[in-house]
């Protein structure tokens, strides 16, 4: 693995930008399983100064013989208290890599970039907003909630899965919102179904005013789809396999329909958070809108 001089000690990564995303050495300062997930806080100040909602941070990984680095939603950021300066990821282990950083401990050091990718848009006048996750997916809205709260305005959650231990954080999400609903597709938690059989009486009796989304595709686009039926403006953060993370290599693309006609979008880039309405669904994992990408931070 690559180091740079001291632990938590930034190297830019990109230039002309204060805020952009850094890279830094960092050290594990807790570990702890939720449900069938594993959750790391790193020390990384300078990228929790600069992250906001569904940005996300990519690590280096050890085993399986690979170099490319993985991607992960930032959880949640802490910069005050005894905590300060930390950010929250979490990683269900599907293979060498993530086993790798599942077995991360205590004052071990891993290999950080971030803040990357655009974050969620937050309301400009108090809303009602109904936040639907699915799977570990559900990660990053918890610290949307936190952030919503902060700013006044109500938020509700629907959280599903396959099982209830899959299931992200159900006791934290109940602190962070107004009501919350959760569903399982084997009935052993909540209710038996998926988020999107309830989501309908769900928005209705919260008043939703705004959808925020992040899960599995085939998901987001069911809430896309429900979304724009009750004409209800609803961000998604997708979920694509990335390669470098920073808008590269391509290999994130969605269909996307700008302003000035359909293109491809990089989800490392130009999302992962996107205006679902813009999204083409029925395009996706298909190569009818092959080409090339648009240009960096254009997703108007």
């Amino acid at each position: 693995m690559s180091t740079v001089p001291g632990r938590g000690q930034p190297t830019p990564y990109t230039r002309g930008r204060e805020d952009g995303p850094v890279r830094s050495i960092c050290e594990v300062l807790a570990y702890r399983k939720i449900g069938a997930y594993h959750q790391l806080t790193i020390v990384a100040p300078d990228i929790a100064a600069r992250a906001t909602p569904g940005q996300f941070v990519s690590l280096a990984v050890e085993g399986g013989g690979t170099i490319l680095r993985r991607p992960f939603s930032i959880t949640g950021v802490s910069q005050h208290g005894p905590w300060a300066g930390t950010i929250d990821v979490v990683l269900d282990v599907v293979g060498p890599g993530t086993a790798w950083l599942a077995g991360r401990s205590k004052h071990d050091v891993v290999d950080v970039v971030g803040p990357l990718g655009r974050g969620f848009p937050l309301p400009r006048q108090p809303a009602t907003c109904l936040l639907v996750g699915g799977g570990y997916g559900a990660a990053p809205l918890l610290y949307l909630a936190a952030q919503l709260q902060h700013r006044g305005h109500r938020v509700d959650l629907l959280f599903g899965a396959k099982t209830g231990e899959r299931i992200f954080n159900a006791i934290e999400g109940k602190r962070q919102a107004s009501s919350t609903r959760f569903t399982t597709e084997d009935g052993s938690f909540g209710t038996q179904g998926r988020v999107t059989d309830v989501l309908p009486d769900i928005a209705t009796s919260t008043g939703a005013e705004a959808i925020y989304a992040c899960g599995p595709m085939g998901m987001l686009a069911a809430v896309a789809a429900q979304a724009r039926e009750r004409r209800l403006p609803c961000q998604v953060s997708v979920e694509e396999l990335m390669g470098c993370g920073v808008g590269v290599c391509n290999t994130c693309v969605v269909p996307y329909r700008r302003r000035d006609g359909l293109a491809n979008v990089r989800a490392c880039y130009e999302g992962p958070v996107l205006d679902a309405k813009r999204v083409v669904w029925e395009a996706i994992g298909t190569t009818a809108m092959a080409g090339e990408p648009v240009e960096q931070g254009d997703a108007s």
